[in-house]
């Protein structure tokens, strides 16, 4: 998410130079760097201008304390501006109503609006532990009705049906009175989508509006549409009284228009975005983790809520009981941490929450592309039962049928028993006494030439 900007812009935060004091001289170049990183990756134009006046504003005759740089000062200062631009705090969804709290869910067609619907009670229902209804109002679209009882049964929220003979309006009433009878916190509306802004269906969606007044009205939009998502959000935002916007796709996202122009152009906050096609992927917008992932500062506090939301505790701990009894590490156990990996975004997911993986090289990030964990995870599931638990039974014609059964080369099954024989010495260290010290040189010893920052390395020579 976000790579070229932040990219350019921690290139163009390293030239900054200065003696003591940031003058309107030795912050030209930069800013006129920066402003060209901000256009490239799609910011509205008059989000550019407003950003680059404040920053130069705050900059210009900052003082520099003896513990910092004139560069560490003005990215201080760059980063405070970021997490303006994008609203400062997360703002959560009001929910304080009387039982059930509507929210209406409003966006153009193949923005991810349905898919977000049942991203949303999945949050509610396990997040914040709300009993959710969710209904759709999208009478032109008989498979958008059908899209969300599938979603809600996989998520596992109640689906309250509709028929395409109905009114949006009648249909909507009909879910408020049975969330009134069955005590539901919550209940998520649906609406239709269109190609694009028509009077009938802001007309339409107002009626809606009017007639259920939603706690919550969230408008739903691509963020890969770059400033075109701030003015289509505008455009709702003034026909409808939007409270917030869910910014899905931004896992495809490698601008961040979008996200740095929907506030200063709607005045409304970001309050979800969407990291990925899965169901559980999607996450509240911090805007001031969002500015520290974009200069490459990582964003650590949403890593750890992921671990603790996403890891099996029962069976971590099963495994931690397992390695120290002495019964070692298993190809077995080594594709579960895969499966517990991919759950959390992959490992470009997780690397992109550490700090300093956005100086990484292009080479180590092809090393760690989540296609290879899909790979690895395919040679160990064509593997029998006793190869899984004895590796060391793996030879030749074994190798060839682990190759063939997973469609990979026999160097990939080399590679992978090689990357596993490593993680189990790693397993055995950190059973012992300073487990986590003796780990950790490890680790860095994984690493390809080149590499630093983290012990993900033993995953090289993996890469497409």
């Amino acid at each position: 998410m976000f790579e070229n900007l932040s990219d350019r812009l921690t290139k163009s935060l390293k030239n900054i130079s200065g003696r003591g004091r940031l003058t309107e001289d030795n912050i030209k170049d930069t800013l006129r760097e920066v402003r060209m990183a901000l256009l490239e990756a799609d910011v509205a134009l008059p989000v550019v201008r407003d950003f680059i006046a404040k920053v130069k504003e705050s900059a210009v005759g900052q003082d520099v304390s003896k513990s910092l740089t004139p560069g560490q000062v003005f990215v201080k200062i760059v980063q405070k501006e970021l997490e303006s631009a994008m609203g400062e705090v997360n703002e959560t969804l009001n929910l304080k109503a009387t039982p059930p709290a509507v929210v209406l869910m409003a966006g153009l067609q193949g923005a991810g609006k349905t898919t977000s619907v049942a991203k949303l009670s999945k949050y509610l229902k396990e997040r914040e532990k709300k009993k959710v209804l969710v209904v759709s109002a999208d009478v032109y679209r008989p498979a958008a009705i059908k899209q969300l009882e599938t979603l809600a049964g996989e998520v596992g929220v109640e689906f309250f049906p509709s028929d395409i003979k109905q009114k949006p309006i009648d249909i909507a009433n009909a879910a408020i009175n049975h969330a009134k009878k069955h005590y539901f916190d919550v209940l998520i509306v649906d609406t239709a989508g269109r190609l694009h802004i028509d009077s009938d269906m802001m007309d339409e969606i107002k009626a809606l509006h009017a007639a259920i007044s939603p706690v919550e009205t969230l408008f739903t939009v691509d963020a890969m549409t770059g400033q075109d998502a701030a003015n289509t959000a505008k455009a709702f935002n003034d026909a409808l009284a939007l409270t917030g916007v869910i910014l899905t796709k931004t896992d495809g996202d490698a601008r961040g228009g979008a996200a740095l122009s929907i506030r200063h152009i709607t005045g409304k906050p970001i309050k979800f975005m969407g990291v990925g096609e899965k169901i559980e992927a999607l996450e509240p917008f911090h805007p001031e983790r969002i500015a520290s992932r974009i200069l490459g500062m990582g964003d650590v506090l949403s890593l750890i809520e992921e671990v603790e939301q996403k890891v099996d505790r029962k069976q971590a701990e099963k495994l931690a009981k397992k390695v120290k009894s002495g019964k070692g590490f298993s190809l077995e156990d080594f594709r579960d941490q895969l499966v517990q990996m991919k759950s959390m975004g992959g490992m470009m997911g997780l690397v992109d929450k550490l700090p300093g993986m956005g100086n990484m090289s292009d080479q180590m990030k092809g090393q760690m592309d989540d296609k290879v964990t899909v790979r690895m995870e395919a040679i160990i599931n064509s593997m029998t039962p006793k190869e899984r638990e004895r590796p060391e039974i793996i030879k030749g014609s074994r190798k060839r049928r682990i190759a063939a059964g997973s469609g990979t080369q026999i160097q990939d099954v080399n590679k992978l028993l090689k990357q596993f024989t490593q993680m189990q010495k790693m397993m055995k260290k950190m059973s012992g006494k300073g487990g986590m010290q003796k780990m950790m040189r490890s680790m860095k010893g994984m690493m390809p030439p080149g590499g630093g920052g983290g012990g993900m390395g033993g995953f090289g020579g993996f890469g497409r």
